[in-house]
Parts: C-alpha cells; sequence; structure tokens
C-alpha cells in the first residue's frame, strides 16, 4: 500500500462500527471489504457490527414457531445476518460415543439465524452449493433438527472439520438467497456480514467460495422492492489474501470501499487503511506445482484456479489491478485473459478430478510458459522424488 494513504484511527469497536455503517448508509457504499491479519479482531467487530442497531419488538408468530406459543412474539431484532465463528457453533455433534453408528449434527432451532430454514425447502440450494466444495451428501432431519451425512453408500458418517464449516457455509449461502428473494422469515435483514468463511478451505476452492460469494452479493445490491431499489448492503472481512483479492475483483465495477484492517501492537486502538492495492506475496509453491504438473501432462480442470491465483497474486505484488496484466506475449494477450477467466469458473468439485482435453493442456501450457519466461521466478521442487500423485492439488 502507498504510504500517502490515510490512516484513520479508532479508539473503540463502537467507533469502527458506526465508520463502517456510515460508509453503507452515507457514505452510499454497498460492499466494505476488510482485509486483517488474524487476530486483529475481525469476528468481534462482526460482532459489535450486528449488534449495534438491536431493538427490542413484537412481531407475528411465524408458521415455523414452537406450538403454543402466543400469537405475538416479543424478540430482540437487529438488521444483520452475519457468518462468523459463531454461527459454526449453532451446529454440534452428537457422535454417539456408545454405539459408534450413528453421528448427527445438530442444529440450534432456537437460533433466529434458521427461521423459515424448514419452510422455505433449502435442501435443494444447499446441495447445489455443497456439490461445488464437497463430495458428500447430507440429510436434515427438521423434526429432530439433525443432520446426517453420507458417502460411498456408508451412512451417518463423520466429516471432517473443514467438510462441516463448508457445509454450513452452503446453509448461509442458501438463506442468502431467500433473504434477498424477499423471504418473510428474513425480512429483518438489511445487511449481510461475512467474516472469514473459508479458514479451512485450500486456494482451488478459496477461488469458487469467493466467486460465488461475489456474484450473490451483486444479486443483493440489484434487489428491489415494490419496483423500488431494496438493496441489501454487506461488509467482507478476511485474513486469507487470494479469497480477498477475488472478491475485490469481482465487485470491483461496483468500486466497493476496500480498507486494511490493523490493531497495531494488539491494543484496544484500531486502524483503517483505505486501498486500492493488494500487494499479497506470491506463492511460489503453487506456481512450481502447476509447473511440475504442465510439464507431465496431469494437468485437471481445477489447474486452471491455481494458475488464475498464481497470476492474481502476482499482478496485487506488481500493483495492477487485474490478473489479465501478467499474461504476456502471446499472439492475443486479451483473448487468453478472457480464457483463463472462463475456465477457472467452470462448475467442477476437486474431489472428482476431470483432466483436461489436449486443447485445453495446450492452451494451459500457453499461458503458464509466458508467464514464466516474463517473470522469473526461482522455483523450489514441491514433490519428493517418485511418481507425482495427480487429482486433488496439495498445495
Amino acid at each position: 500500500m502507498t504510504g500517502n494513504q490515510k490512516i484513520q484511527r479508532f479508539e473503540s469497536l463502537k467507533k469502527l462500527v458506526e465508520r463502517l455503517r456510515d460508509d453503507l448508509n452515507g457514505g452510499n457504499q454497498n460492499f466494505v471489504l476488510l482485509y486483517a491479519y488474524n487476530g486483529t479482531g475481525k469476528t468481534r467487530l462482526s460482532m459489535e457490527f450486528k449488534d449495534a442497531e438491536k431493538k427490542t419488538t413484537t412481531r407475528p408468530m411465524h408458521v415455523g414457531d414452537y406450538v403454543g406459543q402466543p400469537l405475538t412474539v416479543m424478540e430482540t431484532v437487529g438488521d444483520t445476518l452475519y457468518f462468523n465463528a459463531f454461527t459454526e457453533d449453532l451446529f454440534y455433534w452428537d457422535n454417539d460415543l456408545e454405539k459408534d453408528s450413528k453421528r448427527l449434527l445438530h442444529i440450534n432451532a432456537d437460533s433466529k439465524f434458521f427461521r423459515g430454514l424448514k419452510d422455505l425447502a433449502l435442501d435443494e440450494r444447499i446441495g447445489f452449493y455443497l456439490a461445488r466444495y464437497a463430495d458428500f451428501l447430507f440429510d436434515i432431519d427438521y423434526d429432530q433438527w439433525t443432520v446426517s451425512f453420507r458417502k460411498d453408500g456408508a451412512q451417518h458418517i463423520k466429516v471432517s472439520r473443514g467438510e462441516e464449516n463448508i457445509f454450513i457455509w452452503c446453509v448461509f449461502m442458501a438463506i442468502c438467497e431467500r433473504v434477498i428473494d424477499g423471504a418473510e422469515s428474513y425480512e429483518w435483514v438489511k445487511y449481510i456480514y461475512i467474516d472469514d468463511p473459508i479458514t479451512s478451505l485450500d486456494d482451488n476452492n478459496a477461488i469458487a467460495v469467493a466467486s460465488d460469494l461475489a456474484k450473490l452479493l451483486k444479486k443483493a445490491k440489484e434487489r428491489r422492492k415494490l419496483e423500488k431499489p431494496d438493496p441489501i448492503k454487506a461488509v467482507v472481512s478476511s485474513h486469507h489474501a487470494l479469497f480477498f483479492n477475488v472478491v475485490c475483483n469481482e465487485l470491483k465495477k461496483s468500486t466497493p470501499k476496500k480498507y486494511f484492517l490493523n490493531r497495531p501492537e494488539r491494543s484496544t486502538i484500531y486502524t483503517l487503511r483505505t486501498t486500492d492495492d493488494t500487494p499479497f506475496f506470491h506463492h511460489v509453491a503453487m506456481l512450481s506445482e502447476v509447473k511440475t504438473a504442465a510439464q507431465n501432462g496431469h494437468l485437471y480442470a481445477h489447474h486452471f484456479n491455481v494458475l488464475r491465483g498464481i497470476l492474481e497474486k502476482t499482478a496485487n505484488f506488481f500493483g495492477n489491478k487485474d490478473f489479465g496484466s501478467c499474461i504476456h506475449g502471446l499472439e492475443d494477450d486479451e483473448l487468453y485473459a478472457r480464457a483463463l477467466n472462463l475456465m477457472s469458473h467452470q462448475n467442477y468439485s476437486v474431489y472428482q478430478p476431470l483432466e483436461l482435453v489436449e486443447d485445453n493442456k495446450q492452451l494451459f501450457k500457453r499461458i503458464l510458459d509466458a508467464f514464466l519466461d516474463r517473470y522469473k521466478f526461482v522455483l523450489p521442487d514441491v514433490y519428493p522424488p517418485g511418481p507425482k500423485s495427480s487429482g486433488v492439488t496439495a498445495i
């Protein structure tokens, strides 16, 4: 980031939240994007933001509420649907330690987060997103508010922590779709706040998650009600450089407000630095991997995502705004940039690797070779001696 950028100081999270809400309201912004290192206080900031406008009110009883409640319900209502570490805590495991045969993920049905989940029939949309990132299936029991997972004929399996997190993220994405559609259960939502949704994802899925999120946020921006603009505005915070960069690039036509958030020396002071740069460093191990894969001919669809990620990081390092600026020396650089953008947005799962056809392998190699010819990296040998594995990238 350039040295002449103004740094704003805030004495408390409350003051910082006021700044962000001013950006989204008085500043007429639709999106605020925050990059911050782990330990800065992003999660606490997201909770302070969602608590800022909470009010106690009376609402009619919804169809999904418990039987026996009065016709009206007193409750505390906010204006922010959020995803952060607390969202993940709304799910908890019953591992069936006695019989070790029926492992279930329980849902905290008391949370407003799930209001309308049963009646809005979200299973199909959850499944749509889940198929993008994972290779297991799920079943939701709305009477018991539990989720069971299955794979390859095995029932009630225990998925990994990362797989659990991505399932919860898919639930959130499906709910956001209904928010944008104007579902009655979520009429209270004015803002969406997302903090680090990809803590357990590799770089390949990080691009897919960021791209899917940006597409959804664009729909939120264009939402209308009674023929008038009625956008849902959003804050996204992350420590993941690639994820943050892809979101920035996907939303750049909407001119989002972008900040570097810091808490100097872990004090009670917070700082915001406005930035149009995202100077995150290139992951040379990923570059070494794709070079090896290209040399061996073991190229799969997800390698286009990896290559795009490499170019994204390199472009940012040199202060350029688009990965296409790092495609040089080909007969039509812009055409190859569009081809890479298209190939890195294909719907596929890294758990079911799809080998590239020969034409696409040659396309990949031409872009990679031209890049390596322009930028002279010293590449490590990321593979041990012996046969190279094909399929899911390990970097």
